[in-house]
């Protein structure tokens, strides 16, 4: 469903109460076309994950109240500090009162709760976080795909994994689930533009979230995907070395 037809943001349900919130850019100088996607997760306690840059705030609010009212938000989650992971926190956190930024511990004390206007929920590596229906696990992935304070979660109700910048893709981010191979296109995006770290623990992070055996992938930059995520998770594991 497009929610804004000057921006071209757009909202579909991937998986039962989890929303990929899309909004198509172009950016000078960097790739013709690119895209960044949110996740809201509505539940008792409804969780966004990823605000976008801040000035993509008005866009995404008007997308999330096409689903719920904003006020009800009870987490603004990251995956590290960046600014389309945070850009906006400060704006949700403005327009819902009962709403905390979630992260990892290291993010909530080198950055987050210095930035925020309140205090981080800060999550620890296999914590788990029950929003109702759904219950979140956190994972600490550092280094990978990037950034010291880097974490990933997946929701264990419908094995959707927010896997942040893992197989990111340029492009508008259509359509908004695919089951095609996606780590082709996310390699070719990714041998012009490398944005991993390329640590040495990368190939276990990955196969450590591989065990999870997640069923939805839903990626910050192009199309959520289904499918076999184990093996595609093995396959970049692969694709690293």
């Amino acid at each position: 469903m497009i929610t804004n037809r000057e921006s071209g943001t757009n909202i579909f349900e991937i998986a039962p109460d989890i929303y990929r919130i899309n909004t198509p850019v172009c950016i000078p100088g960097g790739p013709d076309r690119f895209n960044f996607n949110q996740y809201l997760v509505v539940d008792e306690e409804p969780l966004l994950f990823h605000t976008g840059p801040r000035k993509m705030f008005a866009v995404v609010r008007e997308a999330i109240e096409r689903v719920m009212p904003i006020g009800q938000l009870r987490y603004i989650g990251l995956s590290h500090f960046e600014a389309d992971e945070c850009g906006a926190m400060n704006e949700f956190l403005a327009v819902a009162p009962r709403a905390v930024p979630l992260c990892g511990h290291i993010a909530a004390m080198v950055s987050v709760n210095d930035v925020a206007d309140r205090p981080a929920r800060a999550l620890a590596d296999g914590e788990m976080l029950v929003l109702g229906k759904h219950t979140m696990r956190w994972f600490d992935t550092p280094h990978m795909p990037h950034a010291w304070e880097c974490g990933l979660m997946m929701d264990t109700e419908t094995r959707t994994f927010f896997c942040g910048d893992l197989f990111t893709e340029g492009g508008p981010g259509d359509p908004p689930v695919a089951e095609s191979d996606i780590l082709g296109p996310s390699e070719a995006f990714r041998a012009h533009m490398d944005y991993y770290a390329h640590a040495p623990d990368t190939t276990g992070t990955l196969a450590r979230l591989a065990e999870q055996r997640p069923t939805t992938l839903a990626r910050m930059h192009g199309s959520a995907w289904r499918g076999d995520g184990a093996v595609l998770l093995h396959a970049l594991a692969t694709a690293l070395k």
